[in-house]
């Protein structure tokens, strides 16, 4: 016991460092020669072996020297038995009947494999195998060479023939029972590349001399494999062979780079954002330019330093001319190692040719889409888009509460991806306006990652044409010491900084001299109900401001508020809510000097048509 002890004592030492350094997106192989788990202490010991298995937390596993229920096991199927244990699923090729069972190799993995085969390989002493396993995304080999010379150059040829026909990367591990420097590894070099470190030896275990183990790609069909990090970490007496891995990036398919399209943010007369996410690590950037034959690369730069190893990407054009149309591709070139002085780089994904139109303060004319309180009701959106996709827009406004409660990044990219398809976001800028339930769960503090905003805020104002824009951002529906917020809170400091930018705004040129002027924020001010802090720091300034229209929703019931009902110095017009007998989009249109409004339920019925 107290040896056992000890050499778990060890193990953790040893393999603590390699475990905990995992990098994201790396699948981690490894390979280990068990000795049937019978240590150089002589103890047969499934529990160490899969202690050593389940400190380095490999994703797929070459494991050599397998008893299949044999005497000398005591019936024991070892392979299976070490499955159990790592909760991992097993594969296993018997090489030669051995002792009542049989003897050979096996691959253990976190997936499920698609199939497998196993091919002879020469072994004058004792027949070898070859065992190839599929997954999804590559084909993993584990082997066991002779110990004689020829068997084992015959070898390498017969895996090379075995795994040539794979449209996917195949990696190799195993004993190769054969020095870096001999013949079978200069064979090996001819169509694999290795992805252990040689240099560092892997029998003894004890006293480790030589290396004979080894981790390969195959290279002929321009498959990358990335090393991260490889190692042989010490492990003196689970078995006589030490164990070793590699984390591996694998170059990603092309056509799956893209995670999103691209989508459109923050537009203006002389820029617009273009945003999209990756599934991998990549290298982006957009060509842009008013010719689609002869478009400019345009990167996104920090400090100097371009962002070149990130999936959520947000590159702003800047420099464009007012009213002018561009046209514009995404790209992203996959990152596969990026480490201080080394770099490597998977394929690029390269978008269709999209188009937008900046904006032109001397422009009178533009048509512009509502919607709010969607709470990712998906056909819901779908089937008021229905009622407006035929309308040409230059924007699309999202009045708040149209992405639910946003728990995790995947649920806010469903939701942003699905409405940025439905309205065409490559080519139409849109705008998302914070509701309350958009404050709401673990991701809401990193939403804007995703989005983009006019500075530091999610409030601002802004010009359409010579229609100015300002959006303010109304916080939660409750006090901020109400018990759901747990204290975390503080709206209504945010609310008094927006009395303040309000203030300044409406007393601006840019506010007075515009021929239209718009408000939108998602809680009402004029028809809150009892807690209603928004009227309490920014009644007194819009009760003077010169608005023509204030769009809002929060209520799930549609509601027309005409100018001086509720106090309200322009007319306030309330959005449906999140079912089809009460939810609405709206068309905000304006041809020269006449402002228009539409609104419209699921079934393309007018709700509301008013001359502005």
């Amino acid at each position: 016991m107290r040896r056992y002890i000890l050499s778990m004592l060890l193990i953790f030492g040893t393999l603590t460092g390699y475990s905990q350094s995992r990098v994201e997106n790396t699948l981690r192989v490894m390979s280990y020669n068990i000795c049937n788990a019978r240590g150089l202490d002589g103890n047969v010991d499934y529990r160490r072996v899969a202690d050593v298995i389940d400190r380095l937390a490999p994703d797929v596993l070459a494991v050599q020297e397998l008893d299949s229920v044999t005497e000398r096991s005591k019936g024991v199927d070892v392979l299976s038995h070490l499955a159990e244990l790592t909760k991992m699923y097993a594969v296993y090729g018997a090489s030669i009947p051995f002792d009542g069972g049989k003897y050979g190799i096996g691959v253990l993995s976190k997936k499920k494999p698609l199939s497998w085969k196993r091919i002879p390989l020469p072994g004058r002493e004792e027949r070898r195998s070859l065992l190839i396993v599929e997954y999804e995304q590559y084909v993993f080999c584990c082997t066991h060479f002779s110990l004689t010379n020829d068997d084992r150059q015959a070898s390498v040829a017969i895996i090379d023939e075995a795994v040539k026909d794979f449209d996917k990367p195949v990696i190799l591990a195993g004993d190769i029972n054969s020095k870096p420097e001999s013949p079978v590894l200069s064979a090996f070099a001819e169509k694999w590349v290795t992805l252990s470190n040689p240099k560092q030896f892997t029998f003894p275990a004890n006293e480790a001399k030589q290396t004979i183990d080894y981790i390969f790609g195959y290279k002929p069909k321009g498959y990358r494999y990335s090393v991260w990090q490889n190692g042989v970490p010490s492990e003196p007496f689970a078995s006589d062979h030490l164990p070793l891995f590699a984390d591996v990036r694998l170059k990603t398919p092309k056509n799956t780079i893209f995670r999103t399209p691209a989508y459109l943010q923050l537009p203006s007369q002389d820029g617009v954002t273009v945003m999209w996410l990756c599934n991998v690590p990549c290298h982006s950037w957009v060509e842009v330019g008013t010719d689609s034959l002869n478009l400019r690369k345009v990167r996104a730069y920090v400090e100097g330093e371009e962002l070149a190893y990130n999936t959520t990407n947000r590159i702003r054009l800047t420099g464009l001319q007012p009213g002018t149309r561009y046209y514009y591709r995404i790209c992203s070139r996959e990152v596969t190692l990026y480490q201080p002085y080394k770099k490597e780089f998977g394929d690029t994904a390269i978008s269709k040719i999209f188009n937008f139109k900046t904006l032109d303060d001397k422009q009178t004319d533009f048509t512009a889409l509502i919607f709010n309180d969607i709470h990712d009701n998906y056909g819901l959106f779908d089937r008021l888009h229905e009622q407006v996709k035929d309308i040409p827009c230059d924007m699309v406004f999202f009045n708040g509460d149209c992405i639910a409660d946003v728990q995790t990044e995947a649920l806010a990219v469903r939701s942003i991806s699905h409405y940025s398809e439905g309205i065409g976001a490559t080519n139409v800028p849109s705008i998302y306006i914070r509701g309350n339930h958009e404050t709401r769960g673990a991701y809401s503090l990193f939403l804007w990652n995703l989005l983009e905003r006019r500075g530091e805020h999610s409030y601002g104002a802004f010009n359409i044409g010579d229609t100015r824009f300002v959006v303010l951002d109304c916080g939660e529906d409750k006090p901020d010491d109400h018990p759901e917020y747990f204290g975390l809170n503080d709206f209504t400091q945010y609310r008094k900084d927006q009395a303040e930018f309000l203030r300044k705004e409406v007393a601006s040129k840019e506010f007075k001299s515009a021929a239209k002027r718009v408000l939108i924020h998602h809680i009402p001010v004029y028809a809150g109900g009892k807690y209603n802090p928004c009227r309490e720091y920014w009644g007194g300034i819009l009760a003077k401001a010169n608005f023509d229209i204030c769009f809002n929703a929060h209520l799930h019931n549609f509601n027309y508020i005409p100018k001086g009902k509720e106090g309200n110095n322009f007319p306030v017009v309330i959005g449906g809510g999140n079912y089809d007998k009460n939810a609405t989009v709206m068309v905000l249109s304006k041809k020269g000097k006449n402002m228009t409004l539409k609104v419209l339920n699921v079934n393309g019925e007018t709700l509301l048509s008013l001359n502005l």
